[in-house]
């Protein structure tokens, strides 16, 4: 019998989303994590009421959320003059019955883990640990090898294993021999977080400038009483010849504000400026924004994939931490369903994989950025007012559209039953 009825390989958002809900559901797992040392790295990421709902069936509380972040009252996108073009409520303000957040990704892995640990048990997260390679079994178990941080290599077994190991998954890459590389399509993103006032409702989601030169901008803190200062999460974009491929080692370092601020010298208007806000930050980051071009099955017998191994995608959508916790409810509801089996798997990619998969190329579009590339392409970015250049039926129907695509359409999700029913366990 397999030590382990399921393997997790990866104690990222998805793995622990993952943990969680098999706890929730009577079954036991076990993660594998390669690094020695979990830690709160990262910036502001965005987790959408779909997910939310989700977080609060698994017993996080409202209370634990307010502590990782701060929910949102606005998502907008301005012109390159400061001119608005679309803004919508978020979250309770849009009549949601969840709210959105926007947290700090690092404070917020750390409370998924402190759940994890506390749930399933210290022993059952084993740090300094990669899984490198699998073969399924004729018995119905999966063997799969690992790479411990000391250098000593493992054969362990399982009834399932779930690649939850990121976008440089080693499950992924043997499950698909050929994929291709690492899609970049010429975009650099700098990030960091400033102290700053947040502008417009207080708890606005800000895109500004032209598809190929903007910023986002939106806070993951609540303001401090006697400063009104808050942590505002920041990505400084421009879209660069990609010909020769990414030139710079690793794909996520610190780097001098100095190496880039120059290009956003115009982002000053009278109620934002944006190199005097770039200019605050501790430490900033560049990464190009890359995705991975999706593939036809998630799961081979055994083993199947969730969150940036998956489906990594450009963060245009706000929806890639989002999409993980989706993965991990759908996948407990699939055993609910059918058992710990590669039936359950099977189930769970039907529904999942293809629709995400359009999910990913939409976002490589440009997501709800979208509006950025129409505006762009009627007028330059430069316009008095916006319904001369898009009117705002056609404004609220590409929105629509994408809401519906990303799964969080405000109609369809607050009528819909929870993914897991309450108390339902995996008859093992």
């Amino acid at each position: 019998m397999p030590r382990h009825t399921v393997m997790i390989a990866g104690g990222g958002i998805a793995g622990l989303s993952l943990a969680l809900t098999l706890h929730q559901i009577g079954v036991q797992c076990t993660i594998f994590e390669s690094v020695r040392e979990l830690k709160p790295l990262g910036v502001g990421i965005n987790i959408q009421p779909n997910a939310v709902r989700e977080l609060f069936d698994l017993g996080i509380s409202q209370a634990d959320m307010d502590r990782t972040g701060v929910p949102a009252k606005e998502w907008g996108l301005v012109g390159l003059n400061g001119n608005e073009i679309y803004s919508e409520p978020r979250g309770l303000d849009a009549g949601y019955k969840w709210p959105q957040y926007a947290v700090h990704r690092g404070r917020f892995h750390m409370m998924l883990l402190d759940k994890v640990r506390e749930r399933i048990g210290e022993k059952n997260v084993q740090l300094g640990a990669r899984v490198i390679d699998y073969y399924n079994n004729e018995d119905g178990t999966v063997s799969y090898t690992v790479e411990h941080a000391d250098g000593h290599v493992t054969l362990e077994s399982a009834k399932i294993l779930i690649g939850a190991d990121g976008l440089h998954s080693a499950i992924r890459a043997r499950m698909h021999p050929d994929q291709p590389p690492i899609h970049w399509g010429g975009a650099v993103m700098w990030r960091g977080t400033s102290p700053a006032v947040p502008v417009r409702t207080g708890s606005s989601f800000i895109g500004l400038g032209t598809h190929r030169h903007r910023m986002v901008i939106y806070p993951i803190s609540h303001p401090d009483p006697e400063t009104g200062l808050a942590d505002v999460n920041w990505i400084a974009e421009m879209t660069v010849d990609n010909s020769e491929g990414w030139q710079e080692q690793g794909w996520f370092k610190p780097v001098p504000v100095s190496d880039f601020i120059h290009h956003f010298e115009t982002f000053r208007y009278d109620w934002l400026d944006v190199p005097e806000m770039i200019s605050k930050t501790e430490t900033a980051f560049v990464n190009p924004m890359i995705d991975r071009d999706p593939i036809g099955t998630w799961v081979e017998g055994n083993v199947a994939l969730m969150g940036d191994a998956a489906h990594a995608m450009y963060p245009t959508g706000s929806n890639g931490a989002s999409q993980a916790i989706i993965d991990a409810r759908q996948l407990g509801l699939a055993m609910v369903e059918k058992g710990v089996t590669p039936e359950a798997l099977q189930t769970y990619d039907a529904r999942l994989s293809g629709p995400v998969g359009e999910l990913v190329l939409r976002n490589r579009g440009a997501g709800p950025f979208g509006l950025l590339n129409m505006v762009d392409e009627r007028c330059g970015g430069q316009f008095d007012n916006i319904d001369d250049i898009i009117p705002a039926a056609e404004r609220n129907e590409f929105m629509a559209g994408y809401k519906s695509a990303a799964g969080f359409a405000i109609d369809k999700l607050n009528s819909a039953d929870r993914t897991i029913a309450e108390g339902a366990r995996v008859a093992l």
